[in-house]
């Protein structure tokens, strides 16, 4: 029954495609930790050992929050039985989920705002460039054999 069960909801293939994922896991800027447990969540039939999950996991994490895990395990993270560091996992990851982070800039944005700070600056040079050809010397042929010069407003006339 469970053999089935696991056949039909889980074939080897998304088995497969999800353990990649778990063992590929990397936190993002503005991850959350319970995102490794909702990836986890999606196949419980992935058949990786909990000491992998977690080294895997441990790994992944970004330095601030890899730091702020071997804090709060009290030393070094990986040197924890694996069913205490799990609870941690669980219970930070609970607490991210619940009250969630500050101070995050989603990429995304970031890069919006540089574009946009990039096509500003161009729009000012192309608006000063422009400014300057209408207020700068001019050149103008009206016939082959008179050429008149008009330099800010001053009118010449020449004679070859």
């Amino acid at each position: 029954m469970k053999k089935m069960f696991l056949e039909k909801f889980f074939p080897a293939s998304r088995t497969t495609s999800i353990k990649k994922e778990i063992c590929g896991i990397k936190q993002h800027s503005g991850e959350t930790l319970y995102e490794f447990n909702k990836l986890c969540a999606t196949c419980p039939y992935h058949q990786v050992s909990e000491q992998l999950l977690i080294q895997y996991f441990y790994e992944a994490l970004m330095l601030i929050d890899r730091s702020m895990i071997d804090v709060s395990s009290g030393g070094a993270f990986m040197d924890n039985i694996p069913t205490a560091t799990r609870n941690l996992i669980s219970n930070m990851a609970s607490n991210t989920r619940q009250f969630g982070i500050r101070g995050v800039l989603h990429p995304k944005l970031g890069n919006k705002i540089t574009k946009l700070t990039f096509l500003v600056r161009q729009l000012a040079i192309r608006q000063h460039v422009h400014r300057l050809n209408c207020v700068g010397p001019k050149l103008t042929f009206i016939s082959s054999k008179k050429q008149v010069y008009f330099n800010k407003g001053a009118h010449r006339s020449r004679h070859p």
